[in-house]
């Protein structure tokens, strides 16, 4: 029987332990299978979650877990340190491009 590595995905900031429940049983299961995913794909997913997901921002969750899975965990916990719940956030007088 071969066992499939599971990492820890709330280390991605913006997933909650319910949240990571989701993404493994939909197959998302280490910081790579994540790091692959398209943010529609994520934000279908986790439409189809229910209510309770559908307003979760994903748009950074492939970006995060590309820096966990390469093993940048400096990168990764400064930029999280940006971050709000998982959102980029913008300054006052920055706009978004």
């Amino acid at each position: 029987m071969t066992t499939v590595a599971t990492d820890d995905l709330t280390k991605i900031e913006g997933i909650e332990p319910f949240i990571a429940e989701v993404l493994n049983k939909a197959g998302i299961q280490s910081y790579t299978a994540l790091a692959n995913q398209s943010d529609e794909s994520l934000v279908e997913l986790m439409n189809d979650a229910g209510e309770s997901f559908a307003f979760r921002d994903t748009s950074t969750w492939a970006q995060q877990a590309s820096l966990a899975a390469e093993g940048k965990w400096d990168e990764l916990k400064a930029w999280q340190v940006e971050l709000d719940g998982g959102t980029i956030v913008v300054s006052e007088g920055e706009e978004e491009e």
